[in-house]
């Protein structure tokens, strides 16, 4: 009896037939959609063409030079953050899967967040006579950051000072810091890459973030007046035209320190909560 179980059930396994898997054909992109793609990528590599420009600009030197190499930081800084969002609309990996676009991207971050920053701070001269050496520093440790696998982490933050050298660049030109203070916040914030401290990611979701991005509008346009009321031979006055000038400089502080500080909160509540 139950050689005939056995039997019975062997003929039912013979039987069972596994469903036939239908190969789907991968379909090739619209012609259009290629086009748009790449499209995507030439609005990426736009931040190369200001780079180049920024860089001519820097070697002319002098306040109006410096204007318009923080304009183009600024447009540059514009079109990095909005290509992310274009390449993943139109699903840009899948479309063009031979072409690496976060590549092309880091090749211009670095150079309109970090080198040519740097190159202004030296060409302006805001650093201490002889004390130029210390921005290899902080050109190094943006290499290594950018170099990191866990650069960006799986829960939405920076891992790190981000590099924002364009932003400390341009604060240190405005406001006209003591030479000895400007180094002294080269060498913190280069030191702050190697910290795996988190830092907002405007484009994720979250209320930091949200609040981060707000704050930004109003915050992108006091930048844009004080670059229209650049160059000033004496940004640092307090007296007649001055005075407006300093006044919307400092005010336009809060965002940075808002950024900073909800970021360090952020990491120090990680940081309890690992304890």
């Amino acid at each position: 009896m139950l050689e005939k179980v056995m039997q019975l059930r062997k003929k039912a396994k013979s039987l069972r037939k596994e469903p036939k898997r239908i190969a789907v054909p991968w379909e090739k992109p619209a012609p259009f959609t290629v086009f748009l793609a790449w499209c995507v990528h030439l609005y990426t590599a736009l931040g190369l063409v200001l780079a180049a420009a920024i860089a001519v600009l820097l070697v002319q030197g002098g306040p109006d030079a410096f204007r318009w190499s923080f304009a183009l930081m600024a447009v540059a800084t514009f079109i990095d953050a909005t290509d992310g969002t274009l390449a993943r609309k139109i699903r840009i990996k899948e479309v063009l899967p031979g072409f690496d676009g976060r590549k092309l991207d880091d090749i211009t971050d670095f150079l309109t967040y970090t080198s040519l920053p740097l190159l202004l701070i030296w060409r302006a001269q805001l650093l201490p006579p002889g004390a130029e050496w210390v921005l290899v520093f902080p050109l190094l440790a943006s290499a290594y950051g950018f170099c990191q696998s866990a650069a960006k982490t799986d829960d939405g933050y920076f891992l790190g000072f981000p590099s924002l050298w364009n932003v400390v660049a341009f604060y240190l030109y405005i406001l006209q810091t003591p030479p000895w203070v400007s180094l002294v916040v080269v060498i913190v914030l280069a030191l702050m890459t190697f910290v795996p401290s988190r830092y907002l990611y405007p484009s994720q979701p979250g209320r930091l973030n949200l609040a981060s991005n707000v704050l930004a509008v109003a915050w992108s346009g006091m930048l844009a007046w004080i670059l229209w009321g650049l160059p000033s031979h004496n940004l640092i006055s307090t007296t007649g035209g001055g005075a407006p000038f300093r006044a919307v400089s400092q005010a336009s502080l809060v965002y940075p320190a808002f950024y900073m500080g909800a970021s360090w909160l952020v990491s120090i509540r990680l940081w309890l909560k690992a304890r």
